[in-house]
């Protein structure tokens, strides 16, 4: 089938909407011309099912029956829309919410064998019916400014239309996924016919040289966005090769032929895991016995095909990084998957981008086929299908960039995946639209999931970091972290910068000091501003963690609750505070019990012991070990509103708060009385306020009180 009868079959590809213009009126009418395309366009891909148990029966466990995603699309747009408050009535609260969360984030082990009364096609198909109608309408009457931005009821149905267009490529993979017999070619889904069927016959791939140097990344183009699409990252790549063409099927089989998926050397120990629990042999969209390669088909969303060799081999994560552990070993060559910087240097070589492509320049936004095609069809470059055909793995684990912030219609969009499990995929497949198609897209699944993807490889120095949750959702954790870093509430300044702020005139001495209780560090960052090295200490291994990685000038991010199940995601970067890693580079970072301290006479100008003397175990000990640590003249500063608690310190040893001989004795009473002979006291006590955010609309206030010794 030509590309034209393509074309004549489904509604035409429309491109991403540009988000500015100079005729509002116009952009109304590029929005709901936008909608009904793709509305239609996923409308036709259910055309493909012939059987109603292709509809309700799972194609594989991780995830829902399509009858949940012919739903949940419409779904969508009525429960954003109520969010946002630009709907006042819903349109069927059982289907909104059976249907509004997908379970598409799962382990390949976490079998979901729920079961749910799902309504009829009909049901759904009439729900549709009435959201398009409902949301045809909004687009009509609500109100538009332009450039549309993250406030703008237009933005919540960008929204829609692309998340829409995301579950017209994810569907369609769990269509390819259901028995041959439950679905059905259909003349407006073509599938190419240009294959090769002998593998002697597929063109070897080659490597060619890339530069490496400074690579941009972030969105800057004037479209719908995905909230991990903006910020900036900037990053450094040493020169890298990277194979000409995508692998192929017959380029793969070598991989196969040599006995790969029985050879654990090549498989990381996830790679392993999911090889032997799925028993997998070969790619699993290939269908036949991997011994008689020229018997095998290839399984596409419709149909089977005798296998077409020179098409791109689509695997997962893991496959991909064996089949290249397994092809560097055999070459003597630093063979890996791209990371995401150097595809993004490879995208340089395609011109442009979708909104102004014409035609597009490789086998994507279905201005094809709708399959995959020859890997040496579309040169792009000097390269061959940087974008397009099927989806590249990559290294590199999904994150946000500098500058990250989420949407507040549409928080667990992203978020989710930032736990070091979700791997990139760049460039698009034939069946990727609207964002999909961009060159700022950033996709990501986790390592053992499929799409219509495939890899191509790099020889390359680059190390990806793995990072494992880099949102920190330790409770304790991210309440200190927003304490310390988050914003001020209720006009009261931060705690450990006021307290630094505080003691500065009274400790001329600015040589060595000692943050200790430092939690995830700020006061020890402040000082590092003042003192030539700081020792930032705590008991908790977790603080100390959060702290160093805030010394490499790395963003940190958190999660702070909102109200229920409901939270806010933060992050925290040391220039943010006009602080530098030159700063934080004067501070050692570590461990250590403040009742068990190693002694170091003489050795402090300043110990900072702040909200820690009412949470020991034994406080007195602690200030007889501190004691000959500090210089003379140097400065003892101790703030704490005293709230003894026997869960913290037994009650035979609280300082104060107490009454002794029956008269009332409170703890700075005691203290007085305990450092009188070591210390001179040098200002009086004063009262230092903080608020600890507990949820959006729950706030601890509280009054600490500063003293400050000078050892004599």
């Amino acid at each position: 089938m030509t590309t034209a009868h393509l074309h004549a079959q489904l509604p035409a590809p429309t491109r991403t909407l540009r988000l500015s213009g100079q005729n509002p009126e116009q952009k109304r009418a590029e929005l709901l011309a936008y909608f009904t395309q793709t509305w239609e366009l996923y409308e036709s891909l259910f055309d493909c099912l012939a059987d109603e148990r292709a509809y309700v029966n799972k194609a594989i466990p991780l995830r829902h029956p399509l009858i949940f995603y012919y739903g949940h699309t419409a779904t969508f747009y009525i429960n954003k829309l109520m969010a946002g408050r630009y709907l006042q009535n819903r349109v069927d609260d059982h289907i909104e919410a059976m249907m509004a969360i997908g379970v598409d984030e799962m382990s390949w082990d976490d079998l979901n064998d729920s079961h749910y009364a799902w309504p009829t096609v009909e049901a759904v198909r009439d729900y549709r019916g009435k959201v398009k109608s409902i949301v045809s309408e909004l687009i009509q009457t609500m109100p538009l400014t332009l450039p549309i931005t993250w406030d703008s009821p237009a933005w919540v149905i960008l929204m829609g239309i692309e998340h829409e267009r995301i579950h017209l490529e994810t569907s369609s993979v769990l269509i390819r996924q259901l028995p041959i017999e439950w679905v059905k070619p259909q003349p407006h889904w073509p599938v190419c016919s240009q294959a090769r069927h002998d593998r002697a016959s597929v063109p070897a791939n080659s490597l060619i040289a890339m530069p490496g140097g400074r690579v941009q990344q972030g969105k800057t183009d004037d479209t719908y966005g995905w909230d991990n699409e903006y910020g900036s990252q900037y990053s450094e790549l040493k020169p890298f090769k990277a194979s000409k063409m995508l692998v192929s099927n017959a380029e793969f089989f070598r991989f196969v032929a040599a006995n790969g998926y029985n050879d654990q050397r090549w498989w990381d120990e996830e790679g392993w895991g999911w090889r032997s629990f799925a028993e997998a042999q070969m790619p699993t969209f290939w269908v036949g016995d991997s011994q008689q390669p020229d018997r095998l088909r290839l399984r596409l969303m419709t149909e089977e095909v005798a296998m077409p060799w020179d098409w791109p081999a689509e695997v997962n994560q893991l496959e991909a990084a064996a089949f290249c552990r397994w092809l560097a070993e055999e070459t003597g060559k630093a063979i890996q998957l791209p990371c995401e910087a150097e595809w993004m240097q490879l995208r340089e070589q395609v011109a442009g981008d979708q909104p102004e492509w014409s035609p597009a320049p490789g086998n994507i936004n279905l201005a094809h086929w709708a399959s995959s095609c020859p890997v040496d069809r579309f040169a792009q470059g000097e390269f061959y299908d940087i974008v397009g055909n099927v989806w590249q793995w990559t290294t590199t684990p999904t994150y946000g960039f500098e500058g990250f912030k989420v949407h507040p219609l549409y928080d667990d969009f992203s978020t989710p995946t930032f736990d070091g499990k979700h791997a990139l995929i760049k460039g698009g497949s034939w069946i990727s639209t609207g964002n999909e198609a961009l060159k700022s897209a950033r996709y990501a699944f986790r390592r053992h999931f499929f799409q219509h993807a495939g890899f191509r490889y790099v020889v390359s120095s680059h190390q990806e970091s793995q990072a494992v949750n880099p949102y920190e959702t330790d409770s304790m954790v991210s309440q200190y972290l927003d304490f310390q870093y988050g914003p001020t509430y209720y006009g009261v300044p931060n705690y450990a910068a006021a307290l630094v702020e505080q003691l500065l005139p009274h400790c001329p001495q600015r040589g060595e000091a000692l943050d200790i209780g430092c939690a995830t560090g700020r006061a020890s960052f402040e000082l590092a501003r003042h003192f030539a090295a700081v020792t930032g200490m705590d008991y908790s291994a977790r603080f100390i963690d959060v702290a160093l990685q805030l010394t490499t000038g790395e963003e940190f991010r958190y999660v702070v609750p909102e109200e229920g199940d409901l939270v806010e995601y933060r992050q925290v970067r040391l220039k943010d505070f006009c602080l530098d890693t030159a700063q934080a580079q004067r501070i050692q970072f570590m461990q250590g019990d403040a009742c068990n301290l190693k002694p170091q006479p003489d050795r402090y100008d300043l110990v900072l012991a702040s909200n820690l003397i009412d949470r020991l175990r034994q406080p007195l000990r602690f200030l007889q070990d501190i004691t000959p640590m500090i210089r003379s003249g140097g400065l003892l500063v101790l703030s704490s509103p005293y709230t003894w608690l026997e869960a913290f310190t037994p009650k035979e040893n609280w300082l104060g708060g107490i009454r002794e001989n029956g008269e009332a004795l409170t703890t700075y009473q005691a203290l007085q009385r305990l450092l009188r002979d070591a210390f001179e006291e040098v200002a009086p006590p004063q009262d230092v306020p903080f608020v600890i955010r507990e949820t959006s609309r729950k706030f601890q206030h509280t009054q600490a009180q500063l003293t400050l010794w000078r050892k004599r």
